[in-house]
């Protein structure tokens, strides 16, 4: 595993970051503002435009998630405690699981709602199962349970963290994830 150099994310490791922020963001906003998915909902320009991110998330994190496991972290700064080390990435983790998690579950409710996910209105993206399959009636609750009790929480800590490490503690932590540091 190459470990990226001068305690630095790699450049593409933080594009990914900052492009996956930037599509959380707009995912959110649209998430709240777009009609409740019920049993004969149309597909609106704002659901389906949820649909398109919520795919382009899922596959940006896989890509995040190769990237991270062939190029490493860079080391710790020095003198953070190792219990902050160790949080900081079972936090992470925790990111990318559900930032797999609730896009695949979106996907599936829209599967099993009948709604068709084309990317962008361009290219169709596959069923993952039948129109109204037995077991899959809650997974639109919990991809909304997930993603906001879950996913928001996550990033709170996450940002809180770093500001902690800015403002507080006065390392270099954030920087190592800033785009063009």
């Amino acid at each position: 595993m190459a470990i990226s150099t001068q305690g630095r994310y790699t450049r593409t490791a933080k594009v990914l970051h900052w492009l996956v922020l930037v599509l959380l963001v707009a995912q959110y906003a649209i998430g709240w503002t777009m009609p409740h998915i019920g049993r004969n909902t149309p597909v609106s320009t704002l659901i389906s435009l949820h649909f398109s991110i919520g795919v382009v998330i899922l596959g940006l994190i896989v890509v995040r998630l190769i990237w991270r496991i062939i190029h490493g972290e860079p080391e710790a700064e020095a003198g953070i405690p190792p219990w902050q080390v160790h949080s900081a990435r079972v936090i992470h983790w925790l990111l990318y699981l559900l930032l797999l998690v609730v896009p695949l579950l979106g996907w599936v409710n829209a599967s099993y709602r009948g709604m068709p996910i084309m990317l962008f209105g361009l290219v169709p993206v596959p069923q993952l199962v039948g129109v109204h399959a037995a077991g899959w009636g809650s997974t639109g609750d919990i991809h909304t349970l997930v993603a906001e009790f879950g996913i928001l929480p996550l990033v709170g800590l996450h940002v809180a963290a770093a500001l902690y490490h800015y403002f507080i503690r006065r390392d270099r932590v954030l920087q190592r994830m800033l785009p063009g540091v």
